[in-house]
């Protein structure tokens, strides 16, 4: 046994002291991104059904919301939208008195430190459920970039921080930049979906922004999840559109991607750990079969080890609360 020749790797994994000095990534809650689900009415807090934990809040409702997220130390929330009313072009989008920018307003008076980015999308606005305008059954690139501008400049306009562009139009960056910069926005960021997939992971999402598209599916604009060069094709062209943020979509099932694009750009990189996601963990720990905090964590902690620098999640109030016990 004197003559075996090897390396003494669990040294460095002795005690909890020793492993904490050579730590290599660390999960703060200044990472956390809080989505938040607005809908129009009067004293509403719906559960998602297939999201527990995670509500619908009409404005009213909305301040506690905001309260405990502030309180938790989370530096900013995503805003999703349910109008009362939809139509083909998706108006409550773009409208200046809509859910999303009453929202942004409320916040903003109320907690005008917290980072408020608005989701800048048409498919929880259109009564046929896609991303963009629609001709029969074709989903039209170029006519949806108008409206996608005017959403981003009204977001603007009501208090939003950050524009997040999430319907996958070809040219939605350049669009957004040139309506935020000649409506005096030069100075708000543009966090892009730059990689987002077509994922089977959304589906707790759609009952809780009630954005099912009405026909088709939306694989002619989001990506295959069978690709990983062509997500390099859609930063690249993002970057020079002026994008200032990359975001990946989902998180879990595309570590490769997320540190893919780590390796090659130089914008901070969001990753967005999705409603499937969620919903998985929670089912489990529900169920009594995984300890939910220590999966949770270990989950989060790969997505920054992936290469993530923030990370959009529904379990961020828990994280913070558990980070804070650490």
């Amino acid at each position: 046994m004197t003559k075996l020749q090897f390396q003494r790797h669990r040294r460095l994994r002795a005690n909890a002291t020793m492993r904490s000095m050579v730590k290599e990534t660390y999960l703060h809650k200044e990472d956390l991104i809080y989505p938040i689900f607005v809908i129009e009415g009067e004293n509403i807090k719906n559960e998602v059904h297939s999201m527990p934990g995670v509500f619908q809040f009409s404005l009213d409702k909305l301040e506690a919301e905001v309260d405990e997220v502030v309180a938790l130390g989370i530096p900013a929330v995503i805003l999703f939208g349910l109008p009362a009313e939809k139509d083909a072009v998706g108006t409550g989008a773009f409208h200046d008195h809509g859910i999303v920018q009453e929202a942004t307003r409320l916040i903003k008076t109320r907690h005008p430190e917290l980072l408020v980015i608005a989701d800048t999308c048409l498919c929880e606005f259109t009564d046929h459920g896609h991303c963009g305008l629609i001709e029969g059954d074709q989903i039209l690139n170029d006519p949806s970039l108008d409206v996608l501008a005017r959403t981003a400049i009204s977001q603007a306009k009501a208090g939003a921080d950050i524009i997040a562009p999430s319907n996958m139009m070809d040219g939605f960056v350049t669009a957004i930049r040139a309506g935020l910069d000649e409506a005096g926005f030069e100075h708000i960021p543009i966090m892009s979906y730059a990689v987002k997939y077509a994922s089977s992971y959304y589906g707790p999402f759609r009952d809780a922004a009630d954005g099912a598209p009405q026909f088709g599916d939306r694989k002619s604009y989001q990506m295959d999840p069978s690709n990983r060069l062509e997500a390099f094709r859609e930063a690249e062209s993002d970057i020079e559109e002026g994008a200032d943020f990359l975001i990946v979509k989902p998180a879990l099932s595309y570590l490769d991607i997320i540190r893919d694009m780590k390796n090659n750009y130089p914008l901070p990189l969001v990753a967005y750990n999705v409603s499937g996601e969620y919903a998985m963990i929670k089912a489990a720990a529900i169920n009594g079969w995984i300890e939910e905090k220590k999966v949770v964590l270990e989950t989060l902690l790969g997505m920054k080890r992936a290469g993530s620098d923030l990370i959009i999640t529904y379990h961020a109030k828990d994280a913070a609360r558990w980070l804070e016990e650490k």
